[in-house]
């Protein structure tokens, strides 16, 4: 038989024991799963970014809070997640403010919390689906080792029925083995990258969150004495 043949990537896929191909096929399954993982999440965070950035400027440009309130409202859909966390402390904000006899703390304290509430829903949407590539990247390359592990036990219990033992006989047992391996460093590799990544990302935007809250909250405060 033909040992460059042998060799083949596609020969040492398909002629691989059955736990071994097994453990590939989930490895690669898992690498597709964490890829369309990592596309949804570059698009969700760059958009949370660039909607972050557009309400920054028109908050800080001196619009009106009543027409900020508004607009959000009226398009709560398509707005980013600073503008749904405004939205919320502003509507707790004037609900409270209707209310006769209530003092100034108990107002601020009641639009910091509705405020709060929505940035932890932002927060979890936001890191969703990072705990899957943080396991991806640290499981991965284990039960790539396991899949090799078992492979090569099957090229060493091949070789009690061979007289003479040579390289030829063991060097494809071992290399369908190392496959397994590389299947689950090239899974686990891009998911440590993404998770790292985004993980900085993500604790970019909640820094802006939080400072927006605090500098929100002082401007209501200043809001409730009028």
């Amino acid at each position: 038989m033909d040992v460059t043949q042998d060799m083949s990537v596609i020969s040492l896929l398909t002629g691989a024991s059955v736990p071994v191909q097994i453990v590939m096929a989930l490895l690669l399954f898992v690498s597709f799963m964490s890829w369309w993982y990592i596309f949804l999440k570059v698009f969700a965070i760059g958009a949370a970014n660039r909607k972050t950035e557009q309400f920054e400027r028109d908050f800080w440009s001196g619009s009106d809070l009543n027409a900020l309130f508004q607009s959000a409202a009226n398009d709560r859909h398509s707005t980013g997640a600073l503008e749904r966390i405004f939205e919320a402390g502003f509507r707790e904000f004037v609900k409270l403010k209707k209310q006769p006899g209530i003092d100034a703390s108990a107002m601020l304290d009641g639009a910091r919390r509705a405020m709060r509430a929505t940035y932890q829903r932002e927060m979890d949407n936001l890191e969703r689906h990072l705990s899957f590539l943080a396991s991806v990247g640290s499981v991965s390359p284990y039960a790539g080792l396991l899949g090799t592990v078992w492979g090569i036990m099957n090229a060493f219990r091949g070789l009690a029925n061979v007289s003479q033992a040579t390289l030829s006989h063991v060097a494809p047992g071992i290399a369908e083995a190392l496959v397994a391996t590389a299947i689950g460093l090239f899974a686990a590799i891009p998911a440590v990258l993404a998770y790292n990544s985004f993980t900085h990302d993500i604790d970019r935007l909640a820094i802006r969150f939080e400072s927006f809250i605090e500098e929100f909250s002082n401007i209501l405060a200043r809001q409730s004495h009028r």
